[in-house]
C-alpha cells in the first residue's frame, strides 16, 4: 500500500513543480501549438500555447516509479516495466510527430506510414515480450486468452494475441489523441481511468490465487502476474496526470500534444492487457470510445451519403459549435467518464463476487 501512496504523491509533486519549468523552456524555444484553420473559431486564440507537455507526466511517472522502488526497497517487476516501456515508446513516437509539426512547420507531423510504423514497432515489442518470461507460478505478464474481468475462453494463439494487442494499443492511443481537443479533457478523463486501475491492481493483489489460504472468495481468485506493481504504475500515472491537469485545465498553459496522448493511450492499453481486463477497458475508458466512434460515424456517413451526422467531429467540437462553452463541454464529458468508471468498477466487482 505504501508503494501506491508514494508513487501517486511523487508523480503529483513532480508535475506540479516540473510542468511550469517545461512551459518556460518550450515558450523560450517557440514550441507553440499549431491550430487548424477549419477548427472552432474559439480555438484560434490558443495558437502558440506550448505543446509537447506530455514530456512532463511521462518523466514524472518514470521517476516516481523508480523513486518508489528505492524508498520502499522493493524490486521492479516485468509487468510494471513493460507498461512503462509501452507508455514511453508511444510517447517517443508522439514526440517525433509534435517536433516535426513545430520545427518543420508541417501541420500533419510525421507521415502517416512513419507514424504507424513507429507505433507498430513499439506495440509488437510489448506484445511479444509480455507473453514471455514466466514467473515461478508460470504466469507471464499477458495471456493469449481474451479477458473481461479475468481471462476466459480458449487461447487465441500468440500470433492473434499480438494482432489483438496492437489493435488495443492503436485504438486507445488514437482514442486519447482524438479526445485531447479541449483544455483538460483528456487529462481529467485519464486520471479517472488510472484511478480505477489503481483500485483493480490492489484488489487483484489482495485476492490473488497465490494467497489461496486467505482469500475472501476462494472461487474467484486472480491469476495476474504482478498486480500490486501494476497498481503502483497506475498510481504514478494518476498522480502525474493530476499535477499536469493543474496547468492543462482551462485556460491551458500547456498542451500534452501527441507526445502525451499516445503515451496515455499506450499506458491504458498496457494496464488492461497485463491486468487481464482487456474488454473491460472499453467501459472504463468509455469517453474515449464514444469520441472515437463519433469520428468513425462522421467519416462513414460522409463517405456513404455525403452528409454529416455531427456539425464537426470529434464529438466535443460538435457541442462547441452548438454554443456550449469549452468548460461546459469538458465538465459534462468528465461526468460521462466518471459514470463509465463507476459502471466498469461495478462490473469488475460483480464479476469477482459471482466467482467470475
Amino acid at each position: 500500500m505504501s508503494q501506491i501512496l508514494f508513487a501517486g504523491a511523487i508523480g503529483l509533486f513532480l508535475t506540479l513543480i516540473g510542468t511550469p519549468l517545461l512551459i518556460k523552456l518550450l515558450a523560450r524555444k517557440g514550441y507553440g501549438q499549431f491550430i487548424r484553420d477549419d477548427g472552432p473559431r474559439g480555438h484560434h486564440g490558443k495558437r502558440g500555447t506550448p505543446t509537447m507537455g506530455g514530456i512532463a507526466f511521462i518523466m514524472a511517472t518514470l521517476i516516481a516509479y523508480a523513486l518508489t522502488k528505492v524508498l520502499t526497497s522493493s524490486q521492479p517487476t516485468l509487468s510494471g516495466v513493460l507498461v512503462l516501456f509501452l507508455m514511453a515508446g508511444m510517447g517517443l513516437v508522439g514526440f517525433l510527430d509534435d517536433y516535426i509539426k513545430i520545427v518543420k512547420q508541417r501541420s500533419l507531423g510525421l507521415r502517416a506510414k512513419a507514424k504507424m510504423l513507429g507505433q507498430l514497432i513499439v506495440g509488437i515489442a510489448f506484445a511479444v515480450l509480455s507473453l514471455n518470461f514466466a514467473d515461478s507460478r508460470g504466469q507471464t505478464p499477458a495471456s493469449d486468452r481474451l479477458s473481461f474481468v479475468t481471462d476466459f475462453g480458449w487461447s487465441i494463439t500468440p500470433v492473434l494475441f499480438v494482432v489483438w494487442a496492437l489493435f488495443m494499443i492503436l485504438a486507445m492511443s488514437n482514442g486519447v489523441n482524438l479526445t485531447d481537443g479541449l483544455d483538460g479533457l483528456a487529462t481529467g478523463a485519464s486520471v479517472m481511468v488510472f484511478g480505477a486501475y489503481t483500485f483493480i491492481g490492489l484488489w487483484q493483489f489482495q485476492e490473488a490465487c497465490a494467497n489461496a489460504t486467505s482469500l475472501t472468495n476462494p472461487n474467484a481468485c486472480f491469476e495476474v502476474r504482478d498486480p500490486l506493481d501494476l497498481a503502483v504504475v497506475a498510481s504514478a500515472l494518476m498522480g502525474s496526470c493530476f499535477g499536469f491537469l493543474w496547468w492543462n485545465t482551462s485556460p491551458a498553459k500547456i498542451f500534452m500534444g501527441d507526445t502525451g496522448s499516445l503515451a496515455l493511450g499506450g499506458a491504458l492499453a498496457g494496464l488492461a492487457i497485463c491486468s487481464r481486463t482487456e474488454l473491460l477497458l472499453a467501459i472504463l475508458g468509455g469517453l474515449f470510445v464514444l469520441i472515437t466512434m463519433s469520428v468513425v460515424i462522421q467519416v462513414g456517413s460522409f463517405k456513404m451519403t455525403r452528409k454529416r451526422v455531427f456539425r464537426m467531429a470529434p464529438l466535443q467540437h460538435h457541442f462547441e459549435l452548438k454554443g456550449w462553452s469549452e468548460v461546459l463541454v469538458v465538465v459534462r464529458f468528465w461526468i460521462i467518464q466518471g459514470m463509465c468508471v463507476i459502471v466498469g468498477l461495478g462490473l469488475f466487482y460483480a464479476g469477482w463476487a459471482a466467482g467470475k
